[in-house]
């Protein structure tokens, strides 16, 4: 392997032909290797990439397994120090890899570095700078659709958006790879909350460039697969990372998340599916799978846990005020 050559960029795709030729056209000149898992596309996008882009690793699933799945399949491919994960509708600017990689190489406790994500369609706007999670149960991200020139230094974060961030490889190994478990939504939030708990770091780095068109496989901001999947996940993230101490504490203000959001969800008319989904994640938690990957509460991660559940205090001040 190339010594230069210390990331794997892994992009799942799922018919993905309108985005996946210019995202991997603008990865030609990055210092990394490239790995997409198709997730069984039917669109020809697949093909495209086989054709066009022989340098790329192609990874091909026989049906839709999920982001969690296809991104695990890449990450077990890759051979480098470093994983990157990238949704197929983004476009990177030059430099993005050595970018985000910098951070990492110099301080070994950083788990996750999220990159710089910009609208692909008003590119002065922010998509994502860095994801947060609160005591209501609601993971955000930090400048959706606000100007650019606030979001241009770099901070600690709760976790880094799976859409384009950064991981050390050797903490996957200690921590574990995405939870299946999600499909999609929250794997991201799971994974960097994970990570805290076991003393890791993870960063924005707004060095590091990308254009991201957004709801590319799922088709909307809001629909009833997203809402469904996203409040099954928000469920058995809190079953999956809090020690029964912990969900205690924060019940009154779990209430008061789960309402609010269902109000939000019934004026939209999910509400169906929003409830629906409610019950799948109770469901999920109570189940073999569920129980089996429930994080083991260890006594010498505690201070890990006091300052986590002091973020997630602080963090729906975070939430309702920026």
């Amino acid at each position: 392997m190339n010594r230069e050559i210390k990331s794997t960029v892994i992009i799942p795709n799922f018919n993905g032909i309108q985005y996946i030729e210019n995202c991997l056209h603008t990865l030609a000149e990055e210092p990394a290797h490239l790995i997409v898992v198709d997730n069984g596309s039917v669109d020809g996008s697949r093909e495209l990439v086989r054709d066009k882009f022989p340098s790329v690793k192609l990874e091909c699933l026989d049906r839709n397994y999920g982001f969690c799945r296809a991104v695990n399949v890449g990450i077990q491919c890759s051979k480098t120090p470093y994983v990157i994960l990238l949704n197929n509708d983004t476009e990177v600017e030059a430099g993005f890899v050595r970018a985000l990689e910098r951070p990492l190489e110099q301080h070994r406790d950083i788990f996750s570095g999220a990159a710089q994500m910009r609208s692909l369609r008003q590119p002065k706007l922010i998509d994502d700078a860095g994801d947060y999670y609160c005591a209501l149960g609601w993971a955000f991200a930090c400048g959706k659709d606000k100007p650019i020139d606030g979001y241009q230094r770099g901070r600690e974060i709760f976790a880094a958006c799976g859409g384009a961030a950064i991981f050390r490889k050797r903490a996957l190994d200690q921590i574990g790879l995405l939870d299946e478990n999600h499909f999609a939504y929250l794997e991201d939030i799971d994974l960097g909350y994970r990570a805290r708990i076991y003393g890791y770091r993870n960063i924005y780095i707004p060095e590091a460039v990308v254009y991201h068109a957004g709801s590319g496989a799922s088709g909307s901001r809001y629909n009833k697969f997203k809402v469904d999947m996203s409040s099954k996940n928000s469920i058995y993230l809190i079953y999956k990372n809090m020690p029964f101490f912990q969900i205690v504490l924060n019940l009154p203000f779990l209430f008061v998340g789960f309402t609010v959001k269902a109000l939000f969800f019934l004026r939209k008319g999910l509400g169906i599916a929003y409830l629906k989904g409610l019950g799948r994640g109770f469901r999920l938690c109570v189940s073999k799978e569920g129980r089996r990957h429930k994080v083991r509460f260890q006594r010498e991660n505690l201070h890990c846990y006091v300052m986590i559940q002091l973020e997630l205090w602080r963090n729906i001040w975070y939430r309702i005020c920026k």
